[in-house]
């Protein structure tokens, strides 16, 4: 969290994505923030025995969500993704959950509800909605969003 507050409202900092006044997908690298190293080869480890794979490329990002905030129902599939996953850094309680909905032939979509806890990862097919809840938190909530695909 402190290399993230450090770095994410520079100028310079690469963020897409704005909704509700808040960009959901905010870009700090291995270089703003070393201790990222060891968790993308985590997330890399861990992506390549759920699909047994090698040599998987994990993209990844960074989404704050200040008391308050939510992030809109979308998907990871717009390239050549094949696993996609969210690490919890910060997850106080009420700080929103992650909301998949489940694809099926029902008329309508089942919802699984997640309760983020931090140091946690959950892993989930890139063409699965998805959304976060509302943050009826006091604290801020950050997450490291990736998606794997092949090298």
């Amino acid at each position: 969290m402190e290399g993230f507050l450090k770095h994410y409202q520079r100028d310079d900092i690469l963020k897409t994505h704005l909704f509700e006044g808040r960009y959901e997908n905010i870009y700090l690298t291995k270089q703003h923030i070393p201790a990222l190293a060891a968790l993308i080869v985590e997330a890399t480890n861990h992506a390549e025995d759920i699909l047994q794979l090698k040599n998987l490329h994990a993209g990844f990002w960074f989404n704050f969500m200040p008391p308050g905030s939510t992030t809109t129902l979308h998907t990871h599939d717009d390239d050549d993704e094949l696993l996609s996953a969210v690490y919890y850094v910060e997850a106080a309680e009420h700080s929103g959950n992650l909301i998949i909905h489940e694809k099926s032939n029902m008329p309508a979509p089942r919802k699984i509800e997640i309760t983020p806890e931090a140091g946690e990862f959950i892993f989930f097919k890139p063409d699965v909605p998805h959304e976060v809840s509302r943050n009826n938190s006091a604290q801020s909530r950050l997450s490291i969003g990736f998606n794997f695909g092949q090298s």
